[in-house]
């Protein structure tokens, strides 16, 4: 029988920095990871073998288990890249691994992996278990995926952003279309938080988190950015400089498909919407993609990054290890 997390017991871990999401951090903590993806994607990219030995030997001898309990391909080959660059043995602790679900709850599961290693990557399924993660580990919990949040991606995103199109020198619109899920409740608060303007277009009767709303409305307030959402696609893609979309039919919702891509037609994106988007657009999609979210000639075009996205994926790992184990959450040794 599975034991049942201790309700009454406090954390003791109320130090720790965790990951759990773009809204969490302050505008110059998330600046300051999309600075260190940037940092460290040229550091790979030179293999300059001193500076590549230097890192390596951060976290030598040390261990980070993947907690995954949802299928992967760029979180687990990213996680586990950036976990060797540091010098630490990347531990892959799947569903049919460990006895998480089965005969042990989130808070012994926490107590005894955090024991032994020195960051967890949790891709899971609900928002509720990286929180019981984050209050039983005695060490740095990332959230590499749930159902509310998914920083990692919200920072290989904007590297990928600045790198095309640089939002430090350019006012930039994004457009997003597609479902209100996980990606863009943390693309659109890192968008605002560096400066860029949001348009969210989702099907009618589905509606954005009122509590992204929340956060999203005040951080426009501050930053004099814009946040707009509609059930127009076409309308919010006007002026766009990067058109986004994701998967219409998210992991756990196979069992709703039929009604889900009926319920999207008319969203895909194509060249009516970059006919109206500006003329130097680019096209992002987190991946992997399905036919009917993007129309082959825009998802192959020139105007796709989507595969440089891709790769970013394992410079966003890296910052997130640098600042939240190498330097145990010190954004100010990480400026």
């Amino acid at each position: 029988m599975t034991q049942a997390e201790p309700m009454s017991q406090t954390s003791k871990n109320n130090s720790i920095r965790h990951l759990v999401s773009i809204k969490d951090l302050t505008d110059e903590e998330f600046q300051i990871l999309v600075n260190r993806a940037e940092h460290f994607k040229k550091v790979f990219k030179s293999g300059d073998s001193a500076k590549f030995q230097a890192n390596h030997m951060k976290l030598l001898g040390r261990t980070i288990a993947m907690i995954f309990t949802k299928r992967s391909t760029r979180t687990r080959i990213s996680t586990e890249g950036a976990a060797t660059f540091f010098g630490a043995q990347p531990m892959f602790l799947g569903r049919e691994d460990i006895q998480l679900g089965v005969n042990e709850s989130y808070y012994d599961t926490a107590k005894v992996v955090s024991s032994m290693v020195s960051c967890i990557f949790a891709r899971v399924n609900k928002h509720e278990d990286i929180q019981l993660l984050c209050q039983h580990s005695t060490v740095p919990i990332i959230n590499s995926l749930c159902d509310t949040y998914h920083p990692l991606q919200a920072i290989c995103d904007m590297l990928t952003i600045k790198e095309h199109l640089d939002y430090t020198q350019n006012k930039l619109k994004i457009t997003w279309i597609g479902d209100a899920n996980n990606v863009i409740n943390d693309m659109a608060i890192a968008c605002l938080k560096l400066g860029m303007d949001v348009a969210i277009a989702t099907p009618p009767g589905i509606e954005m988190d009122p509590e992204i709303m929340e956060a999203a409305e005040q951080i426009c307030a501050k930053n004099g950015t814009v946040i707009e959402v509609t059930h127009d696609s076409i309308a919010a893609s006007k002026g766009a400089h990067v058109l986004v979309t994701d998967t219409f039919v998210s992991m756990g919702e196979e069992f709703a498909k039929e009604a889900k891509l009926k319920q999207f037609q008319g969203f895909q994106v194509s060249q009516d919407h970059a006919s109206v988007a500006a003329p130097n657009y680019k096209f992002m999609h987190c991946l992997p993609r399905h036919q009917e979210e993007v129309t082959d000639d825009v998802f192959y075009g020139e105007h796709s990054i989507v595969f440089d996205e891709a790769e970013n994926r394992l410079y966003a790992a890296m910052a997130a290890i640098d600042v939240f184990v190498n330097n145990k959450g010190d954004f100010n040794a990480c400026k």
